[in-house]
């Protein structure tokens, strides 16, 4: 990506700095500065590596890997990371893989399915920016057809000029009329083949697509239909396949984020021995070092891709992991878990907060729902002490709770119309009397 470039998100990587990344990531997730820290200057590192001239095929990308119990942050902050600088983003779990010839997926498949994401988004932006050009072309091509129909209509004394199909088709009054419409056909052939045949695959799918062919099918249709038929035609007919895979494959070795989570379920402690999960290890680390893999698109180098890893490391430790491995991951982060002053924030502070989610969700029923300070801290109370009583589950535990709280005005929320629902620390008890005695039970007993 040139220093100039923009991504999609009209974000010019040349002055986005760490701290604009960390601001940017502020707005979504509540605390983690540390790693939200290592990530930014990961990010605007690997920007460096591009103006270096020669030096950058040396420069390697500083993995990282983020240790912290479950619901704390941590694929949120790759996974917003991704949509800020518009980076080709794959989340995966480390256990649904295992070594090559074992039950399970191998380790390749990440790349294959992070270059088909790339692709499956500059089709997607391709498209918008044709859509204007496919939309002409389309109109050129009914109108074409229209006005052929009006000549041959030797009952009519005044056949309509073609500006005033225009404006009649731009108006949508002849959305029910019936034309013909010729469909150029393609050979639509998907070739599968084991793995490591790739390449071939490509030669084959392109050599057939680019077979000439005289078929053409006819169809008979109204032209609101025919409108959204041939816009997908001629859309496609716009695109650059070639380019595209390109594109795609630069963008994915350039800038593409890796992110495996649950890395610790494939980690043996000391004194254990397990083939499968040493296995995905040692597969994992030719993919992080740098290597090349070969997908139906093209060869992708994965030295210069972000791989960002994660766990909870329960039972094990970081240092229990292959040296290898571990050297690769240079980076390391430790996540804290949340206390209720974190969940009070989650609540109201990120641009997309769980309150603010609920009051959208309920204004399309005429509800307004207002949030108390007393509500706010009674329901981040309760679900730090689910969290405490069972399985800490994070900042996920609020979902849970927000969803019981609000349980019967959503059910019932024709009663509710046009009303607003204030819901401070008496509705949440009211609402949640078991958490209540639960809270109570607990408190005498850290009494």
């Amino acid at each position: 990506m040139s220093t100039k470039e923009q991504t999609n998100n009209g974000v010019s990587q040349d002055s986005l700095y760490p701290k604009d990344i960390v601001k940017k990531l502020n707005q979504f997730i509540v605390g983690q500065d540390r790693a939200k820290k290592a990530v930014a200057i990961a990010i605007r590192n690997r920007w460096r590596r591009l103006q270096t001239g020669d030096l950058k095929h040396e420069i390697q990308p500083k993995n990282i890997l983020m240790v912290g119990p479950t619901g704390v942050g941590k694929t949120e902050i790759a996974r917003r990371i991704a949509k800020i600088i518009d980076a080709p983003f794959i989340k995966i779990e480390a256990t649904k893989f295992t070594e090559v010839g074992y039950v399970g997926r191998d380790v390749d498949s990440i790349i294959r399915d992070l270059l088909a994401i790339s692709i499956s988004s500059m089709k997607e932006t391709a498209f918008k920016e044709n859509q204007k050009q496919a939309e002409k072309n389309v109109e050129e091509i009914i109108i074409k057809q229209l006005q052929e129909a009006e000549e041959k209509n030797k009952d009519k004394t005044h056949p309509l000029s073609k500006s005033e199909l225009i404006k009649k088709y731009r108006q949508g009054e002849l959305d029910e009329n019936f034309i013909d419409i010729e469909s150029r056909a393609n050979i639509g052939v998907e070739i599968v083949t084991p793995a490591g045949m790739e390449e071939i695959t490509s030669q084959i799918s392109n050599w057939m697509q680019n077979m000439p062919t005289d078929k053409s099918r006819i169809t008979k249709m109204k032209i609101k239909d025919a409108k959204k038929s041939l816009l997908q035609e001629e859309s496609n007919a716009l695109l650059n396949e070639e380019q595209i895979r390109q594109e795609a494959i630069k963008r994915v070795e350039e800038n593409g984020i890796v992110f495996i989570d649950e890395i610790d379920k494939v980690v043996k402690s000391s004194g254990q021995s397990e083939v499968s999960r040493e296995g995905v290890q040692r597969d994992l680390l030719p993919l992080i070092e740098g290597t090349t893999v070969q997908t139906k698109y093209g060869s992708v180098n994965t030295e210069h891709i972000l791989f960002i890893t994660s766990g909870a490391f329960m039972g094990v430790s970081p240092s229990d992991m292959a040296s290898e491995l571990q050297g690769r991951l240079p980076i390391r982060v430790n996540l804290k878990a949340l206390t209720t002053e974190d969940f009070k924030k989650i609540l109201t502070a990120p641009k997309a907060s769980l309150t603010k989610q609920y009051q959208a969700l309920m204004k399309t029923e005429d509800i307004e729902l207002k949030f108390t300070a007393s509500g706010i801290s009674q329901i981040a109370h309760i679900a730090f002490l689910k969290n405490e009583k069972n399985d800490n589950i994070g900042a996920r535990q609020l979902h849970a709770v927000m969803e019981k709280c609000l349980e019967n005005i959503s059910y019932n929320a024709e009663k509710h119309r046009g009303k607003t629902v204030t819901i401070d620390k008496k509705f949440v008890e009211e609402e949640l009397p078991t958490e209540k005695e639960s809270q109570e039970e607990l408190e005498k007993c850290i009494l």
